[in-house]
């Protein structure tokens, strides 16, 4: 049976007031589907404007050209600092969706790509964090912790051998920044992705609606991408 992909997107602005995330969607003749995020590390009023540049770069050449190339599209933007060192950074995860429903995913730093195979939602990205190093090297859970929000390289220095890639199976994607995989618990994540899998754009306004506040009254950005591979009938 033909398959459709159907994408949908959402963000919210943090307590910072500038929203340094953004997304991007495209789809090729081919109907290839090429998706962004990009979180823009801080949050001056350069790094909210080219983030959504960022995305539109990545989604294009993701479509036509995979997701490897579309994320190392994007980092050639940020790879130079300028003459006064002021160029935005940031980290970024990017997808590929073919028309048989196979999703290739590329990230660098701590933007999160998760697969829902309609009972169980998959974490197949690893975060590119001094603290999940950290952990994965059996460091106690409050160290590991604390170094969560260091990460150990960016768009500004992606190059094939920085960049990690995946194949997800799954025919519900989602690309997430880390205002909202690090703020709301699997099991949530789990119960809204279940709640809302089949209607892509309400479960896109969802998890970034879920996110809350921390204890110091700080809430991230957050944006996420639904990428929803599903059956057409055929006529």
């Amino acid at each position: 049976m033909p398959t459709g992909i159907i994408t949908a997107s959402a963000t919210r602005t943090g307590t910072e007031n500038d929203n340094a995330d953004a997304a991007a969607t495209y789809t090729a003749a081919t109907g290839a589907v090429g998706a962004a995020v990009i979180d823009g590390i801080g949050h001056s009023p350069g790094t909210s404007a080219l983030a959504s540049v960022l995305a539109e770069v990545a989604a294009r050449t993701a479509a036509t050209r995979g997701a490897l190339a579309g994320l190392l599209s994007a980092a050639q933007l940020v790879s130079d600092p300028g003459q006064y060192s002021t160029t935005p950074n940031g980290v970024a995860v990017v997808a590929t969706t073919h028309p048989d429903g196979e999703t290739i995913v590329a990230w660098v730093g701590d933007c999160d790509a998760y697969g829902w195979n309609g009972t169980a939602l998959t974490r197949y990205t690893t975060p590119h964090t001094i603290g999940e190093q950290l952990r994965r090297n059996g460091a106690p859970w409050e160290i590991a912790t604390a170094h969560d929000n260091w990460v150990r390289t960016t768009l500004a220095h992606a190059v094939v051998a920085t960049v990690a890639e995946v194949t997800i199976p799954d025919p519900v994607v989602l690309l997430l920044s880390d205002g909202i995989h690090d703020q709301i618990p699997h099991d949530d994540l789990t119960a809204l992705v279940r709640d809302h899998a089949t209607t892509p754009q309400a479960l896109a306004t969802a998890l970034v609606t879920a996110t809350t506040a921390d204890a110091d009254g700080y809430r991230d950005d957050a944006t996420a991408v639904v990428i929803s591979v599903q059956s057409q009938p055929t006529t």
